[in-house]
């Protein structure tokens, strides 16, 4: 369910938002990070992924977005959760007022085929696969999207 402009800036004003990201690695270990379009966070490299909806199932909102973000179908019982995250920005899709906080359902899609997506300009205004040793070294990504990459290496320490 879509709010209007108005009931949307009030609920990012008084309480967090859920959403899920969606880590896409590849079989070289790259992960598929987007230019962002849109406050908050514009301008930096980010992980795919969207708020949740009211009434929207996990499944139903994960599903969503792979087709929305990816341009493809995957479902969440193919990704692994990697743990759930607190983002904090100092701004909103509506400027500076009201700053926003997320809580985020980080998940890894793990050994895509980057054939397979079908990549969209809406959210992103251009797509790469970076290695995490890059991804460490280059300014613009986004605090938040590294901390996916302490998530993996914990899971593969692990044998996840």
């Amino acid at each position: 369910m879509w709010l209007s402009d108005e009931n949307f800036q009030t609920i990012i004003a008084s309480t967090p938002l859920f959403s899920i990201d969606l880590v896409i690695r590849n079989a070289k270990g790259e992960i598929l990070l987007g230019q962002r379009r849109n406050r908050p966070a514009r301008g930096s490299w980010f992980v795919p992924g969207g708020r949740v909806l009211k009434n929207e199932p996990l499944d139903t909102a994960f599903e969503r977005l792979c087709e929305v973000e990816l341009g493809t179908y995957f479902a969440r019982k193919d990704a692994r959760l990697l743990d759930l995250y607190q983002h904090f920005y100092q701004d909103s899709v509506f400027g500076n007022e009201p700053d926003t906080h997320y809580i985020v359902a980080g998940y890894l899609l793990d050994f895509i085929d980057s054939n397979k997506l079908s990549l969209p300009d809406t959210q992103h205004s251009r797509f790469q696969w970076m290695h995490p040793v890059d991804m460490k070294n280059t300014p613009l990504v986004h605090t938040h999207t590294l901390a996916y990459l302490d998530a993996i290496a914990t899971h593969l320490r692990k044998g996840l």
